[in-house]
């Protein structure tokens, strides 16, 4: 579909190791659980509950990862971005907010632990991960950031200035929050790997196999494809951003929103970019977060202006690099620039929908991805484990549309936080950063 940007751009599939999984659907199949989307939410449902000797089929509409879960920026970092730990419990309710909190902060360690388990070949490394303070006002909520994941048992810190360039070869910042359990990888590898280990537990999956429709009749349900069908007793979709048209009104849940990733060639300065191998995020509205690969690539990733060519964003991205990087070339050369689509919606947080007696589905991830994906494949295999609603750490919801305003609403947003930090850079007597 023509909203969805070509993964062909995307550096992840080329480095990572080849796909093994090239046969869709052409049968009728009796399982347990149908799972529909092949990406991080789905694979780790399809991982936790074949383990536990479940039947499971994964239908996947293209190939394994081709939606966010493989063209992501390959950051793996255990945190509520939009959220503080205490709005998340305001929004969820004091002991369902401490299960998502859980979730979500041990996330990178148990993806870790399931890497080394399956031997999983995803370029991952867990040296941490850095937010600066380009200025020193952003100081005291780094402070109380660092005072509310520790209390929840993260073992998080606020750096001084020196420190952060120690860590991160950055200039100009004024410290930095520095959470040791941030990692990141090849989000393909991890996809593909994950695939790998479920079907070693029995899973099935089949790819270019997009779902027409499911209908329910005598108490299972009917998930048909263009050439096969699966019977299953409970249906869970996890197609997210890339949702199509196999349940009425799914895609209606979210407003698509882009990210622009781009990874240079490889280059020795990579390693004095980054010296310590973390992610780092440079603190600002419009975040520019960035690591380097296996191969010494620099993988940055950032939001569009509307409106903005890529040319242009491209070269933003090059001076907000080289702005805190002066040993950087003076024309950074470019190896892959592409897109990926985000499902953003209002609360920022994924969100659990029953859609009829045994079928979920979960939407709204809004960027992300990578620990998420452990997270909500944890709570969805819960709900498949019939574990008691109140229990769960997401609510379940009735099917409802994103507000029209999420259409326009993080694109303004955005740039207000960049007139926000001018302002703030300009009245501290900051050099100001790139615009």
């Amino acid at each position: 579909m023509t909203r969805f940007s070509p993964i062909s751009n995307c550096l992840w599939p080329k480095t990572a190791p080849p796909a093994t999984l090239v046969a869709d659907l052409a049968d009728i199949v009796e399982t347990d659980i149908c799972i529909v989307g092949g990406g991080f939410c789905g694979l780790h449902t399809a991982l936790q509950l074949s383990r536990e000797g479940k039947g499971i089929v994964v239908l996947e509409a293209e190939e394994i990862g081709f939606g966010g879960s493989g063209r992501n920026a390959g950051h793996c970092t255990p945190t509520f971005h939009h959220h503080s730990l205490d709005e998340i419990r305001k929004l969820l309710g004091s002991s369902r907010g401490e299960k998502l909190i859980h979730l979500q902060t041990t996330a990178s360690d148990r993806i870790g632990d399931i890497i080394r388990e399956h031997d999983i070949a995803c370029e991952w490394v867990q040296n941490g991960y850095v937010m600066a303070a380009p200025t020193a006002g952003k100081l005291p909520s780094l402070r109380a950031k660092a005072e509310s994941y520790n209390a929840v048992g993260q073992n998080t810190e606020v750096k001084d200035a020196d420190e952060i360039a120690a860590l991160t070869g950055m200039r100009g910042q004024h410290g930095g929050w520095f959470h040791p359990g941030g990692a990141h990888l090849n989000p393909m590898g991890l996809a593909r790997g994950l695939a790998t280990a479920a079907r070693k537990h029995g899973a099935e999956i089949y790819v270019k196999s997009p779902v027409l429709k499911a209908e329910r009749t005598h108490g299972r349900w009917t998930v048909s494809t263009p050439r096969g069908s699966v019977r299953a007793t409970k249906l869970i979709y996890t197609t997210g951003a890339y949702t199509r048209d196999g349940w009425p009104k799914l895609s209606d849940t979210f407003k698509i929103m882009r990210v622009m990733v781009a990874a240079t060639k490889p280059m020795p300065e990579a390693d004095s970019v980054l010296p310590s191998n973390v992610t780092a995020h440079d603190g600002r509205g419009n975040i520019l977060v960035y690591k380097r690969d296996a191969f010494g690539r620099i993988v940055a990733s950032m939001f569009p202006r509307m409106f903005a060519t890529r040319e242009k964003m491209l070269d933003l991205m090059s001076r907000r690099l080289r702005f805190h990087h002066a040993d950087l070339p003076e024309q950074l050369e470019w190896d892959c620039l592409w897109t990926g689509e985000l499902d953003m919606q209002s609360r920022t947080i994924p969100r659990l929908y029953h859609l009829d007696d045994n079928a979920v589905a979960v939407t709204g991830l809004s960027g992300r991805g990578v620990p998420t994906g452990y997270t909500v494949g944890q709570v969805l295999s819960d709900w498949a484990n019939e574990r008691p609603a109140d229990d769960l750490a997401l609510p379940l919801e009735t099917l409802s549309s994103a507000p029209a305003y999420m259409a326009f609403a993080p694109q303004l947003a955005l740039r207000g936080f960049e007139a926000r930090d001018r302002l703030t850079e300009w009245r501290s007597g900051e050099e100001m950063r790139p615009w």
